[in-house]
This record gives structure tokens, C-alpha cells and sequence, in this order.
């Protein structure tokens, strides 16, 4: 395959896994903003009554009517409260955002990329750390931290990517293998 040929092949990879990084981190944002809803929604999906309690199921049933329980009665009553979540949605929806740099020219914001590896790296302590603080059940806390485990892969992938597009393109500057 020749130079131009790679070259392209790169950035269409590139592209490619950054698009599915913005829109999975655009999804986990929106999604954010209704949670009391989404609980309900999810809850009578499984059949549960509204007026359902945790103690009435077990596993993971039990734990969505605890969370449903908690965001509904901190949404009748402390409303302000979900001020929190609002903003957590908008800072995914920016991070998002911010992927566009790479997207446009890999190379020259290749420092996004090592961002967005070191922030999914952080994802384990946090969750680790401030699930069993906050009464999170080790299952969730596991699978908070799978949103991070699996947000390096395509990240790691468009790293290596932008690395050997680097040094493509560095040659083509100094004229070799053009």
C-alpha cells in the first residue's frame, strides 16, 4: 500500500472510532438529564409497580426500584438537586466536543486523545473509590468502571494511528517516499 494510500486509511480509522466516541459520550450525556424518568420508564418495563419497594425483589430488580425510589422522592422534593446531573450531562456533551479537535487534525490535537486515556483511567479510582462512600453495590461500581475500560480501546487504537500518521507524514515533509 502506498504512503497516500496509508495515510488515508489512517485518518478514515481515525474518524471512524472518534464519531462512535462522540456519540456514545452524546448519548451518556443526554441521557442524564431525565434520569427519574428513565428509572420509571425502565422499572415498569420489568414489571414493577410504582409503588413497588426494594425489599419486595432482589439483585439487580431491588437495587433500579432503590435508585427509582431515591430520584423520584429527590425530584418531588429537592428538585435542585438534579441541577447536579444537569451539569454532569452538559460536561459530556462538551468532552464530546472536544473530540472534534482529533477528529479535524489528529496530529496537531493528539494531546486530546492522551486526555480523554488518562481521564478513562480515572474512571476506576473515582468509581472504586466514591461507590462504596456513596452505598454504590460493587456490581455498579464495576460496571461505571467498564464505561471507562472500554472508552481506552478505541481511544488507544486512534493514538497508535495518529502516531504512525506522525511519522507519515513527517516523511513526506522531509521528502522521503514521496
Amino acid at each position: 500500500m502506498g504512503q497516500p494510500a496509508r495515510v488515508a486509511q489512517l485518518e478514515r480509522r481515525i474518524r471512524f472510532l472518534l464519531i462512535g466516541f462522540i456519540v456514545t459520550l452524546v448519548i451518556s450525556g443526554v441521557t442524564a438529564f431525565p434520569l427519574p424518568q428513565e428509572l420509571n420508564l425502565l422499572t415498569s418495563w420489568l414489571g414493577v409497580p410504582a409503588t413497588a419497594e426494594p425489599s419486595q425483589y432482589t439483585g439487580l430488580t431491588a437495587w433500579l426500584v432503590h435508585v427509582r425510589n431515591a430520584l423520584n422522592d429527590t425530584d418531588a422534593r429537592y428538585p435542585i438537586l438534579a441541577y447536579g446531573t444537569d451539569w454532569l450531562a452538559f460536561a459530556h456533551l462538551v468532552i464530546a466536543i472536544l473530540f472534534v479537535g482529533p477528529y479535524r487534525d489528529p496530529v496537531r490535537n493528539v494531546w486530546t486523545l492522551q486526555w480523554g486515556l488518562i481521564a478513562c483511567v480515572l474512571v476506576l479510582p473515582l468509581a472504586l473509590i466514591c461507590g462504596p462512600i456513596r452505598g454504590i453495590p460493587l456490581v455498579w461500581q464495576l460496571i461505571d468502571c467498564s464505561f471507562g475500560v472500554i472508552g481506552i480501546v478505541p481511544l488507544v487504537i486512534c493514538l497508535r494511528a495518529v502516531r504512525e500518521l506522525e511519522q507519515l507524514q513527517s516523511m513526506t515533509k522531509v521528502g522521503v517516499g514521496a
